[in-house]
């Protein structure tokens, strides 16, 4: 599994469009017409949004607290310090928790059948491989500073006890927040309008406004987009405090 994990560790960013194009493969409904009656589409928009949405807030609150750098160093896993504070108190892998909810929730907000039962599990195990080939080099790095934080801290679930005095207690960075997070919220939204406006036409029945809709979405995101790099870019934005 550590050899698996290192392996997919090189490619894990660009895993993200490829699962997001597998969105749209043909697929058995999840939430069929006959199981809701005629307003059936409401209940996978909903649960979707919200589950994907909630992903996106786990990952957001993790980076605006205390961000870990564990982007790897020539392709391979590397970490400079081991990170415990923040929700990193609560969970061990609260980003990648994040992840699976934004990939979960627009699986369902798809209503694909296959997204959820067959692509889900398969990132479920190349994501549980990734982590036992992190914490391999981890432990070997940090030994029983390491262990101990394993010891108190759950691998995937989060401990919720304690979450308000860490929250009150650290001060949120927005900035690293926009400028770690400017990638995946370009290509998450983008992925969440192109289902809402074409998967479902109940909601915007004229096709030629569901293009224009869609077209106008994506300019302004690639100009938000463009607008954060440069400032990142420049200097005129920077994550510390």
């Amino acid at each position: 599994m550590i050899a698996i994990g290192n392996f997919f560790f090189k490619y894990r960013n660009n895993l993200f469009i490829f699962l997001y194009l597998l969105l749209f493969i043909p697929s058995p409904l999840l939430f069929a017409p006959e199981q809701f009656g005629d307003k059936y589409f409401l209940f996978p928009v909903i649960l979707g949004l919200l589950v994907t949405f909630a992903g996106e807030i786990i990952r957001g609150i993790t980076i605006g607290l205390a961000y870990i750098i564990r982007g790897g160093k020539d392709k391979k896993v590397y970490a400079e310090k081991l990170v415990t504070e923040g929700i990193f108190r609560h969970c061990r892998n609260p980003l990648y928790v994040g992840n699976i909810l934004m990939l979960l929730g627009v699986g369902i907000l798809a209503n694909s059948l296959i997204y959820v039962a067959i692509v889900m599990p398969l990132f479920l195990f190349i994501y549980q491989a990734i982590v036992l080939a992190e914490e391999n080099f981890l432990r070997n790095k940090f030994g029983a500073q390491f262990d101990a934080y394993c010891s108190r801290v759950n691998r995937w679930l989060i401990n919720f006890r304690g979450i308000s005095a860490t929250l009150n207690g650290m001060h949120f960075n927005y900035n690293r927040w926009l400028l770690k997070e400017y990638n995946t919220l370009l290509v998450w939204l983008i992925g969440i309008s192109a289902l809402l406006i074409f998967k479902y036409p109940q909601l915007i029945p004229n096709s030629d406004s569901r293009i224009i809709l869609f077209i106008s979405i994506v300019i302004i995101l690639g100009a938000a987009y463009g607008y954060v790099r440069y400032l990142k870019k420049s200097g005129k934005m920077t994550d510390v405090l």
